[in-house]
């Protein structure tokens, strides 16, 4: 009965030696899948802060050396709803609005969209072609490009200037529907610079237009 006994617990012994042997070479050597110390880390780390608050990077974005890339970076952080592609949709938008509204005379339109001096001077050129009962037609076929040239922060006023290479209709005809400017049915290439600003701290997210030119700054 004890040999019966003994040998029961020699076979039971044997038994565990042989699995804690499998067992360790099985946990004991690499199979080449094994995530790196420093991941583990990592990873141990993100499990921690999971619900807790965000902790900011010690790590700044650097910043680019092109002047144009270095202005849009300030704004962007300065601004963070600020997108560079959307912001080139909508003046393409206001470009067209803009010459359509100064066209036709439309002064609604334009006042919330220009700054007191560019509108001082597109209103003072509409009431010269009402006077003179002038009638001026504009139709934008397409832009060729449109590009940012400068780009800039100063102290909380985001300012982008943009040079807009469009394909217009325009004319402007007399009181006797005589066309005395432009072509009313040949298209024009022409290039415009404008420059917007914005003040990055107001919730007013529209731009406005305070300068413009033909001529690349």
């Amino acid at each position: 009965m004890a040999d019966s006994q003994l040998l029961t617990v020699i076979l039971i012994a044997s038994v565990a030696g042989i699995l804690l042997f499998r067992l360790y070479t099985v946990l004991g050597r690499r199979t080449g899948h094994e995530r790196p110390p420093q991941e583990d880390y990592r990873l141990r780390e993100a499990e921690d802060t999971v619900g807790a608050a965000p902790k900011l990077s010690h790590i700044s974005p650097e910043r680019p050396t092109d002047p144009v890339a270095s202005g849009l970076f300030d704004i962007g952080l300065a601004d963070r709803g600020f997108d560079k592609d959307q912001f080139l949709k909508g003046a393409r938008a206001a470009y067209e609005m803009i010459l359509t509204a100064y066209a036709s005379g439309d002064r609604a339109i334009l006042k919330p969209l220009l700054s007191d001096e560019v509108f001082a001077a597109f209103d003072g050129a509409i009431a010269a072609r009402e006077a003179a009962g002038q009638k001026a037609t504009l139709t934008l076929v397409g832009f060729s490009d449109v590009k940012i040239i400068a780009a800039a922060l100063k102290n909380s006023v985001a300012e982008i200037t943009l040079a807009f290479s469009s394909r217009l209709i325009s004319s402007t005809a007399d009181k006797d529907g005589k066309v005395i400017e432009g072509d009313a049915s040949a298209v024009q290439d022409v290039t415009d610079v404008w420059t917007f600003t914005r003040d990055v701290r107001a919730r007013d997210p529209n731009w406005t237009l305070v300068a413009t030119s033909s001529e690349p700054r």
